[in-house]
């Protein structure tokens, strides 16, 4: 489904370019057998990324990590555990289209998954494993952040909502 057909896209039209929206969806770590987590590159901006994205109507917060893992890599998660909700004021943020959103993100953990790796879709232009100290650049802001919340995870097995 492209942007201006899911939920976000046809509620960003509806509102115009200036008003604040609260964006609801999901992030998810994919963690292999030997500690790499699982990349993408977004084919909109070109950064090195986890697979995310926003909740369509009907869908649950787990329902729309599965979605959009499956729709950046082709891979399907079968064992999640969610590890943190990112949200309020810290998390606002304007795009690279000036557009400006309040997130409120479910970060869930995958270490089990059905499917091979698809490198290429509508929405990435290469995925890989990668080891926590091994980042590709550019990566989003938001990917150390998220190794920080899994580390705390790993380390405490507390879930995180600040």
């Amino acid at each position: 489904m492209s942007w201006a057909e899911s939920y976000h896209g046809r509620l960003r039209a509806f509102a115009g370019d200036e008003e604040v929206l609260i964006f609801v969806g999901a992030r998810c770590l994919l963690r292999d057998d030997g500690g790499r987590i699982l990349l993408i590159r977004r084919s909109d901006n070109g950064l090195w990324a986890v697979p995310a994205g926003g909740m369509e109507l009907g869908d649950s917060v787990r329902q729309c990590a599965v979605r959009e893992v499956w729709e950046e890599t082709g891979l399907t998660p079968t064992e999640l555990a969610p590890i943190a909700i990112l949200s309020g004021a810290d998390s606002t943020v304007t795009n690279q289209w000036g557009h400006t959103y309040q997130s409120h993100i479910t970060v869930f953990l995958a270490t089990a998954w059905t499917g091979e790796l698809v490198t290429r879709t509508d929405e990435t232009i290469d995925a890989g494993w990668f080891h926590p100290d091994q980042l590709p650049a550019p990566h989003a802001t938001s990917v150390p952040a998220l190794l920080r919340l899994l580390e705390h995870y790993d380390r405490t097995g507390e879930f995180v909502a600040p």
